[in-house]
């Protein structure tokens, strides 16, 4: 069965850190580029940050430049998202996401991030 799982969301002070992980079960994730979605309420959908499988190059949002570091693990399966400086606005449901050059995309199931003192 193909499966993201994430792990380590939840609730942060304003200028603390998180560190979300998705592990990747039932597909060989390095023939993917993976990423990292968030939805905060009553807003739309939006790309935090992404790496690209052909060339291993990042993407961040302008919101998460500074602040948040993309990595992942072939190996161990795994996609990081290091969140440092958190922020009221950075509160959302964070999705990580592996997307085939054929167009494949698979989902995990989404973990809450709550910024607020």
């Amino acid at each position: 069965q193909l499966q993201l799982v994430e792990s380590g969301g939840g609730l942060v002070q304003p200028g603390g850190s998180l560190r979300l992980s998705c592990a990747a079960s039932g597909f060989t994730l390095a023939d993917y580029s993976i990423g990292w979605f968030r939805q905060a309420p009553g807003k739309q959908r939006e790309g935090v940050s992404c790496i690209s499988s052909v060339d291993g190059g990042t993407y961040y949002v302008d919101s998460a430049k500074g602040r948040f570091t993309i990595s992942r693990d072939n190996g161990q399966r795994t996609i990081a998202l290091s969140m440092n400086d958190l922020k009221p606005e950075d509160t959302a449901v964070y999705y990580c996401y592996a997307r085939r050059i054929d167009g494949t995309v698979l989902w995990g199931q989404g973990i809450q991030v709550t910024v607020s003192s």
